[in-house]
């Protein structure tokens, strides 16, 4: 999980939410989302449950806490690719990293698969997905036509921001549905290619 910037007692505070958000998880996937108490994570994580609440409002927030960041740095991926790449291509090769992520880390799968097999956790992971939405827009609008005016570059790449959200979420289902057995780069290249002849600039 990468840090953003800010004060040092910001950075200081994502630190330890950085740590606690690694502890969880191995507990949820070594015992279970439900079995894992609050209790269990501040203990293993050397905090006390009061000390905790001051990190994360719940359990839930917790596992919000391990994607939090994502959005932005698909956003900076993006703004990273070559200026005359086009807007389909450079969403699809911003979500590179997030992939390479998903498919390196051991406990990534076991996660997604309790996420989208918890209704409240599955919620709160489409929840933050629409919170990513404006700042890969923004980071999309520069590479649209001139000819189109504020309102339009402004709806154009909100537009395509929420598409390949949509693509990669459902192959992202797809892969944790699938016990892995299919690549995740594939699956996200597949969504992803099924709907591009709608999004030729």
């Amino acid at each position: 999980m990468e840090q953003r910037r800010g004060t040092l007692r910001e950075r200081k505070r994502r630190a330890v939410q950085d740590d606690v958000a690694a502890i969880a998880a191995g507990l949820f996937v070594a015992n279970g989302y439900e079995a894992t108490t609050v209790e269990q994570i501040a203990t293993a994580s050397g905090l006390s449950p009061r000390t905790f609440f001051r990190y994360f409002a719940n359990k839930e927030s917790v596992v919000s806490h391990m994607f939090e960041v994502t959005g932005v740095d698909i956003a900076d991926a993006l703004t990273n690719r070559p200026s005359n790449e086009e807007p389909w291509l450079a969403l699809r090769r911003s979500f590179d990293k997030l992939v390479q992520q998903l498919t390196e880390l051991p406990e990534s799968l076991p996660l997604n698969r309790m996420i989208y097999t918890t209704p409240s956790l599955y919620a709160g992971q489409l929840h933050k997905q629409v919170s990513w939405n404006k700042t890969i827009a923004e980071a999309l609008a520069p590479r649209l036509p001139r000819t189109l005016n504020a309102d339009e570059r402004r709806l154009h790449a909100g537009a395509l921001a929420s598409a390949a959200i949509a693509c990669l979420e459902y192959a992202r289902s797809e892969w944790a549905a699938g016990n892995g057995k299919s690549a995740m780069a594939t699956l996200v290249d597949t969504a992803m290619s099924a709907v591009s002849p709608l999004f030729k600039q």
